[in-house]
């Protein structure tokens, strides 16, 4: 798609180039070839305008989280990326687990769905993972954080609302990763469930 752009622009600009060579070597009035001109390269000079400033831009601030190991001047509350605690969320199908935990890996805070009064088959529900992420926010935010990269491992019902309570609670999530185990037709499956 880029190379078709570019393409595309360079054409539209040899274009522009030949109509007013043409315009200025007949002895026509200069004004409407370059209101022509204008018309014609306007886009051109736009596109060639917005990929200098992002050039610069890209030497100064970039969306994207710093790869391991780079420094970035991107600060969190005067934190760098690794240093934020991190929300460990596991979502399995009969309950969710929230663990804030610092950098290192010493733990903060954890709550879970049966700890907030949930019990049996309501463990397993959207609203309980919600609950239980507003009570991690809650108890973090006492701790003093308010900066938190998420980990999101398992499949259960509550693995968005937890992220979504964590966000109501006050804290402000940077990044999520999905560290979902995956099998690599490792182990052998159960047989199947008969009805």
């Amino acid at each position: 798609m880029l190379k078709l752009g570019c393409v595309l622009v360079s054409s539209a600009n040899s274009a522009c180039r030949q109509i007013t060579a043409s315009l200025g070597a007949k002895g026509l009035p200069m004004c409407g070839g370059s209101v022509l001109q204008r018309t014609l390269c306007s886009s051109a000079v736009t596109s060639q305008e917005s990929s200098a400033s992002s050039n610069e831009s890209k030497n100064e601030f970039s969306h994207l989280p710093p790869l391991p190991g780079k420094d970035s001047s991107l600060r969190w509350g005067g934190k760098k990326f690794e240093e934020l605690p991190i929300v460990h969320i596991k979502a399995t199908y009969n309950n969710t687990h929230i663990q804030l935990t610092d950098c290192l890996g010493q733990s903060l805070v954890r709550t879970s769905c049966g700890t907030e009064g949930f019990k049996n088959i309501k463990k397993s529900t959207p609203i309980a993972a919600q609950t239980t992420g507003l009570a991690a926010a809650a108890k973090s935010t006492v701790k003093g954080v308010t900066y938190v990269r998420v980990v999101v491992k398992g499949l259960g019902p509550g693995r968005q609302p937890a992220i979504k309570g964590l966000t109501m609670g006050g804290l402000e999530v940077v990044s999520i990763t999905d560290n979902t185990p995956v099998p690599h037709n490792g182990c052998r499956p159960r047989k199947a469930r008969r009805i």
